[in-house]
Formats: structure tokens, C-alpha cells, sequence
């Protein structure tokens, strides 16, 4: 059992990249903020996050630059990722996992050899299951719509920096751990997201139960696995088979 002085760890990482696809693209920037069990079983921020500068190795992008605002300038004298990654991605006392939001992106560069094989926790996957009511899942409307307790609002600025962003998606990782376990969060995150309601078509925004079996059909071949996914959980619902929409208590503790 973790002491006081070695709690249940949980790290948050956002990166700032020069692009979408590693090998092509490099770490400009990772940024942290850990979330720690307490001794009476509640999940919180713990200690004060940061964020290392990178050098990508490559020349980074005018209109990725114009994202996050980082410059060549300002990474050519920083270490390199393979040197940054190891202590950023496995800190002591030892995590049980690391979470980001949508962390599909962050394991592209996150790699196993440099996490030891972590699990992940993806908080958009989870906010899709434990906050469907949402107008969007993005981190920062999350933010505005949830307006978590607790937050500085200056410490979650600028966005598009990696310490920011993980300072604000370590807020719904707080929440969602106090609402779901750890292996029920790592779980969600392990498959494709499950969407709450409809991306496009002449069903746009309707929940997934509200459509006709004809339009649901359509969707099982999407080419997006998450609509996919939520298509044939859907279908496996209407079947008898499997669950889909707002999760009760009762599902939350499967």
C-alpha cells in the first residue's frame, strides 16, 4: 500500500509537436500535471506540473508554429526528446499510468519502449461515456462546460502549450477517477471512442437509440472506427446484446 510520500500516481502529458505523424514530425515541447489518490480513496491534483522544451530535430512548421507558438529559436539549444522522455514518462514514485486527451496522439511519440509499456487513460474516450451531455469533447469546451472546481483559470493559459493543456485535462482525469476506477477508465480507453450521438448525416446530433435501424446500418462500414464502434454497440443493444448511451451507477462499477 502507497504511503503518504508515495501516492498512487496518475501523469498527465500534452506535447507540442512540428506535426501529426512521427517519424516525419518531432516533440517541440511536453508538458505534465500528476493526479494522486489521497488517503481517503479521492483522486486530486498533486504537485505543480511543468514542461520541457524539446528539440524536434527538424525545422518546425510556419502554420504549426502559428498553433502553439513556438519557434525554431526557441528549441534549437534544447535537449533531445529521447533524452527528455524517459524521466517526463515514468516519474517516481512510480505511476500506474499516464492520461492524456486524446491520447492516441501523444502515444504516437510516447512509445513503449519509453514508457516502460504504460497503460493509458484517454480523457476524451472517458468523457464520451461518463459526460455525454456535453456540446463538444474537446479539452477546452470540457473546460468552459464542466468549469471544474478548483481550476486557475491563468494556469490553463495560454492553450496550445503542453503544460496548460495538461493542467486543465488532469482536472477531468481528477473527476472522472472519483466517478470510475482506474481499470474502468484504462478499459474505456483501450477501445474505440463511443460516440453519444450522431456526427453527420440526416441524423446529425439525434442520441443513437433515436435513429431507424435502416440509418444505423449504414454506419457499421464507416471508415471511422469510433462511429463504427458505436454503431455496432448500438445494434449489439438492440439485439439484446450490449449497452450503449448514459452509463447508470450500476454499469460504472462493471
Amino acid at each position: 500500500m502507497a504511503s503518504r510520500s508515495q501516492p498512487t500516481l496518475i501523469r498527465v502529458i500534452d506535447l507540442e509537436t512540428t506535426g501529426n505523424s512521427p517519424p516525419a514530425h518531432g516533440v517541440c515541447e511536453v508538458g505534465w500535471q500528476d493526479v494522486a489518490q489521497g488517503p481517503d480513496g479521492r483522486w486530486e491534483l498533486y504537485g505543480d506540473g511543468g514542461n520541457i522544451l524539446v528539440n524536434p530535430g527538424r525545422q518546425i512548421p510556419p502554420i504549426t508554429m502559428a498553433i502553439h507558438h513556438i519557434r525554431n529559436e526557441d528549441v534549437e539549444d534544447a535537449r533531445w526528446w529521447h533524452d527528455v522522455a524517459r524521466p517526463v514518462l515514468d516519474p517516481w514514485p512510480r505511476r500506474v499510468a499516464l492520461a492524456a486527451h486524446r491520447a492516441s496522439f501523444e502515444e504516437q511519440f510516447c512509445t513503449p519502449s519509453l514508457t516502460h509499456g504504460a497503460d493509458w487513460i484517454c480523457t476524451w474516450k472517458c468523457a464520451l461515456r461518463l459526460w455525454p451531455d456535453s456540446p463538444s469533447f474537446s479539452n477546452q469546451v470540457l473546460r468552459y462546460w464542466r468549469n471544474p472546481e478548483g481550476m486557475i483559470h491563468e494556469r490553463g493559459l495560454p492553450v496550445h502549450r503542453a503544460f496548460p493543456d495538461a493542467y486543465v485535462t488532469a482536472h477531468h482525469l481528477r473527476d472522472q477517477l472519483n466517478e470510475a476506477s482506474v481499470a474502468q477508465l484504462i478499459q474505456w480507453s483501450k477501445e474505440p471512442g463511443l460516440l453519444p450521438r450522431v456526427r453527420y448525416g440526416p441524423d446529425r446530433g439525434k442520441e443513437w437509440r433515436e435513429i431507424e435501424e435502416e440509418s444505423l446500418v449504414g454506419f457499421l462500414t464507416d471508415r471511422d472506427p469510433d462511429i463504427r464502434y458505436t454503431a455496432e454497440t448500438e445494434m449489439a443493444r438492440r439485439r439484446g446484446g450490449g449497452h450503449i448511451g448514459r452509463m447508470t451507477p450500476q454499469d460504472l462499477l462493471l
